[in-house]
């Protein structure tokens, strides 16, 4: 297999003195940080194209310019004293001690407490993905320790984000004498209340943003506490990662009571399938614990122990063993879907089956509700003429429409937030004009903790979440005002953010270089995802030999390098953009520079690389 790729960074004719088969670029400088790549200031797409920051270069006499991995890690932020660790994370290397978070021993007791007395436990969960892997990981858990919890995942449409006062109360009306919360319950102060006053116990396992003020709960645990200490180094964890902290936290406490003497103690690591796709699909930042949780859940993924994880694997058409990507792209969002169209309990039911025909009837039923959910997202363009309309001069997007299905929003943050580089929230209003609002942000500009200060400052129903993704409920007289009040608060910021927007590049390469053995390099730094971006590259110089559209406006092109041979790449959704543009109408005489991620195409005989897009440079 050829090997004839360059990493663009110091010292890369040390690589080729190593292998004649290695052709290096002769554009390579030097890499420096902020410096120009290919001295591009402004590409196709208006923005510079940089190395990502290295804390040192080849005057450091540990630098190791032949290490691929090392400085792809080192690029990202890992300290050299832990690059061992980060490239195998495991958990052992990684995972903290479960004591060190506030309340985290207290829920264990009583989750014990329950198993040993074989009480009636309900799990509530949230409808996304975070939500459904919380909810299946604590049910199988306990259904491995003897006891067999309820599921209940509330109705998007009909009650909305979070448990309810009336559904915790039912619940306990049921049977239920604990209750415990997933992904969900850290600002549930009415309905937490509800239940206590109805007499059931309520543990909240939950990650989002918390005010000072905690709603009454037997426990609540959770990383982004404000009285966290140790515990708020994880505040990165997806709800799905507390979730399987308690998990260790339960197997020790009731080993300690001696409850394993006479049956066998549950592999928890076997869980971390679910781990893994919750960590993603919440696009929670791949760092620290979360890199293992993911690195270690693709590995037992692979293995398809769980019966609706084989079967959505099926459905989803992956013939070989799910990537990073895949979980966030291909799995997360069939998950999704039915929460998105009022059957929120399809995805906790698919992870907790034990029966394979049920669990093939339901992984096809999704993959159904995921392929009706992109007839709707028509809603992208109509939210962006809304956008050009009113020449809002907002850095944050604030974007509201009637008949909007409140189950796609999220979708169309992203895309607005990919469109105008800021972040964005859509609001679908109701005939009665409350609004659902969701929205997605841009690194650097925290929109969880904005949409927090908003609540409390009387602008919302209800609101919260993370850095990077919040969802609210908003009255449609108020919407004006939200988003006056999230422009003060971040327009500095997004600007701050904005100014430094750059393409961010790991090497640069002939064209030919971009093939297998390359992308096989580069995956040996991943796991990769939020906060530990897929390395980018640069092919060329290349011309263009034919572009065409295909899909929903995807632009396919194949282009030659210098030194012969095809490389197939696309750019996703960028038909009228002027990156498209650029493809589709390149002179033969021109060449360009093209940015973007190594991919393997495996629909064919054999495994080819491809080149996804992010940005092209005219090469003269």
């Amino acid at each position: 297999m050829s090997r004839n790729w360059a990493p663009a960074f110091a010292g890369v004719d040390t690589i080729a003195k190593k292998s004649r088969r290695i052709a290096p670029c002769p554009h390579n400088p030097l890499r420096r940080p902020h410096m120009n790549v290919l001295n591009i200031k402004q590409s196709i797409l208006g923005q510079p194209w940089r190395w990502r920051m290295l804390e040192t270069d080849a005057r450091d006499p540990g630098f190791a310019p032949d290490d691929l991995v090392t400085q792809l890690l080192l690029a990202r932020g890992c300290p050299r004293d832990a690059l061992e660790a980060h490239k195998a994370p495991s958990i052992r290397a990684f995972m903290p001690d479960p004591s060190i978070f506030r309340d985290m021993d207290r829920a264990a007791d009583r989750l014990a407490d329950a198993v040993q007395a074989s009480e009636q436990v309900a799990v509530f969960g949230d409808y996304d993905v975070d939500g459904a892997t919380s909810a299946a990981l604590m049910i199988l858990l306990l259904r491995d320790l003897g006891l067999e919890a309820r599921p209940y995942i509330p109705d998007r449409l009909m009650e909305g984000y979070g448990p309810s006062g009336a559904a915790l109360v039912r619940l306990k009306d049921e049977g239920a004498s604990l209750i415990v919360t997933v992904d969900c319950g850290a600002q549930a102060f009415e309905a937490l209340e509800m239940a206590r006053v109805a007499g059931v116990d309520v543990v909240v396992v939950d990650h989002h943003k918390c005010a000072a003020a905690l709603p009454h709960a037997h426990a609540l645990v959770n990383p982004n506490r404000l009285d966290e200490v140790e515990g708020a180094a994880h505040g990165h964890l997806a709800a799905v990662g507390v979730a399987f902290l308690l998990g260790a936290a339960l197997i020790r406490t009731l080993r300690a009571r001696g409850y394993f003497t006479a049956r066998a103690e549950p592999k928890l690591l076997d869980l971390l399938d679910l781990v893994a796709l919750g960590t993603v699909a919440d696009v929670a930042a791949l760092k620290g614990l979360n890199r293992a949780f993911v690195a270690q859940g693709l590995k037992v993924m692979a293995q398809r122990r769980n019966i609706g994880l084989n079967a959505l694997i099926t459905a989803s058409r992956l013939t070989r063993a799910p990537t990073s990507t895949d979980l966030g792209f291909a799995l997360g969002p069939r998950i999704n879907a039915g929460g998105r169209v009022g059957k929120s309990d399809l995805g906790v039911r698919l992870l907790t089956t034990r029966d394979p025909a049920e669990a093939e009837r339901i992984a096809v039923e999704l993959d159904r509700l995921n392929e009706e959910r992109r007839a709707i997202e028509g809603i992208v363009q109509e939210a962006a003429e809304i956008i050009a309309a009113t020449k809002s001069n907002h850095a944050v997007i604030v974007v509201a429409g009637r008949g909007w299905h409140p189950g796609v929003i999220g979708i169309v943050a992203g895309r607005l937030k990919e469109k105008f580089g800021r972040p964005a929230l859509v609001i679908a209003l109701d005939e009665m004009g409350v609004g659902k609002g969701s929205g997605r942000s841009i690194p650097g500009v925290d929109l969880g903790a904005a949409v927090l200060a908003a609540k409390e400052h009387g602008l919302l129903v209800a609101g919260g979440g993370h850095a990077m993704a919040a969802g609210l409920t908003i009255a449609e007289d108020r919407i004006e005002a939200f988003g006056d009040f999230l422009a003060e608060r971040l327009d500095a910021t997004v600007a701050r953010a904005m100014g430094d927007r750059a393409l961010l590049l790991d090497a640069v390469l002939t064209a030919s270089g971009v093939n297998p053995t390359l992308v096989a390099a580069m995956e040996a730094g991943g796991p990769y995802g939020m906060g530990w971006p897929q390395p980018r590259v640069v092919a060329g110089p290349v011309r263009v030999i034919k572009a065409d559209i295909v899909g929903n406006g995807h632009v396919r092109a194949i282009v030659s390098g210098d030194g012969g041979g095809t490389l197939k790449t696309v750019a996703f959704r960028q038909a009228d953009t002027a990156l498209g543009q650029a493809l589709l109408g390149a002179p033969p005489h021109r060449k360009l520079w093209l940015a973007g991620r190594a991919k393997i195409d495996d629909w064919g005989a054999r495994p080819a690389a491809e080149l996804h897009l992010d940005d092209a440079a005219w090469a003269d």
